[in-house]
């Protein structure tokens, strides 16, 4: 038997590569970060310094007084010294790690320090810290730690605020983020999608939150700045396991409305169980936006038993209400006729014209008629014989009275 060449078989390789390569599910990109230790670049890039947080750099101020001064990254700034440590401030969230300007990179501020001393500062937050960050090296020293140092101290305020100067070796930065673009299950929320970062819990195929089998319908609100809504495209959905989940999208979002924070688009989910499965499938939602990183989210759904589309249990209703409608156009049309038949050939007028009324008439008469009733006439009679009978004794009484007088006057 002969041998196959080599780029045959080298061929034959590659498409066995592709074909095994479509039938995995590729895992959705989704731009999140680790911690709240992240911040953006001015091209609205993520960067994220999970790998920094708690990280100590010391600052040792020789020459000046013996106390050092430690950063300990994305958590707080404190002085130490001999008498104790003095607390510049904690790091609240990520809206304290801001974007820099200049020779600046990065601004991390710390807030809410020991208040001793510092009472009188503003909104009573004691004392703070600004720890201004430059990627690279500082000017005027070299780091012996790899991963930075602090460059320079300066005091202001009377010692209840303090800027620091720190150079470290900056993370890559990550994918472009739609910043203010939110996703949530209500109007003006965001528990999907936060400020264009998907949120943890459905940034991944598996995890632990699932919708159960009866709902069938899920309803998302979609918003964004208003200078940026018209980026926003059409989403788009992948299923896992391709077959035995039917899905479709509907609603504004779909049909290209523009979110916008005051009047938020919707994007209905639905969805329905075509094949029993003991794990639930996942829909990768994308909705790509123009000029930045599409956003993507997943969702998951539990399939405990099938379910019928909804136009089967509608199609009764359906069909009962056609039959409706016919009967009612076919009653309406004998009507008018039957009317118009009576009005010029039988010259009735009024209720009389009107289809049934004379067989309608008769049934009510026999119907609401009581058993003792009498008719007009034999309750005229009845009314005078009984008023005869009533005058006979003043008649017979008169008789005698004149029969008297009669007697006396002979």
């Amino acid at each position: 038997m002969a041998s196959c060449p080599l780029h045959v078989m080298n061929l034959l390789i590659i498409v066995l590569l592709a074909v095994i390569y479509m039938h995995v599910p590729a895992t959705a990109i989704i731009a999140v970060p680790s911690s709240n230790c992240y911040t953006f670049d001015n091209e609205s890039r993520l960067v994220d310094f999970t790998h920094l947080v708690g990280k100590d750099f010391e600052y040792n101020e020789k020459g000046l007084q013996p106390s050092d001064l430690v950063v300990e990254f994305c958590k707080d700034v404190q002085k130490r010294s001999q008498g104790g440590y003095i607390e510049f401030g904690r790091f609240v969230s990520s809206h304290s790690f801001l974007t820099g300007s200049e020779h600046i990179d990065y601004i991390q501020k710390f807030q809410y320090g020991d208040l001793v001393h510092c009472e009188t500062t503003f909104e009573k937050m004691g004392r703070t810290a600004q720890v201004n960050i430059i990627c690279g090296h500082c000017s005027s020293k070299v780091c012996k730690d790899e991963q930075g140092c602090i460059c320079s101290v300066y005091y202001a305020e009377r010692m209840c605020r303090v800027v620091v100067e720190l150079a470290i070796s900056c993370a890559k930065s990550g994918p472009r983020v739609f910043k203010g673009f939110t996703v949530g299950f209500h109007p003006r929320s965001s528990e999907i999608v936060y400020n264009g970062l998907t949120q943890l819990g459905f940034e991944q195929l598996h995890h632990g939150f699932s919708f159960q089998t009866e709902q069938i319908h899920v309803s998302l609100y979609l918003s964004a700045m208003s200078s940026l809504s018209g980026l926003v495209g059409k989403p788009t959905f992948k299923v896992n396991p391709v077959k035995g989940l039917g899905v479709t999208l509907t609603g504004s979002g779909v049909n290209g409305a523009m979110p916008t924070t005051l009047s938020p688009t919707v994007l209905n989910v639905d969805w329905r169980c075509e094949i029993v499965r003991s794990s639930p499938y996942e829909v990768n939602v994308l909705i790509p936006v123009k000029g930045y990183d599409p956003i993507e989210f997943t969702l998951t759904k539990e399939c405990g038993y099938t379910q019928e589309k909804e136009g089967y249990p509608m199609k009764g209703w359906a069909t009962f209400g056609i039959i409706s409608c016919i009967f009612i156009v076919l009653s309406s049309l004998l009507c008018c006729g039957g009317f118009v038949y009576k009005t010029r050939v039988e010259h009735l007028y009024g209720l009389d014209a009107l289809p049934g009324m004379a067989i309608l008439s008769a049934l009510l008469d026999a119907v609401g008629r009581p058993g003792d009733y009498l008719r007009v006439d034999n309750r005229i009679e009845n009314h005078a014989s009984q008023a005869s009978w009533e005058s006979s004794p003043g008649t017979t009484q008169a008789a005698q009275r004149t029969n008297d007088r009669t007697y006396g006057s002979t």
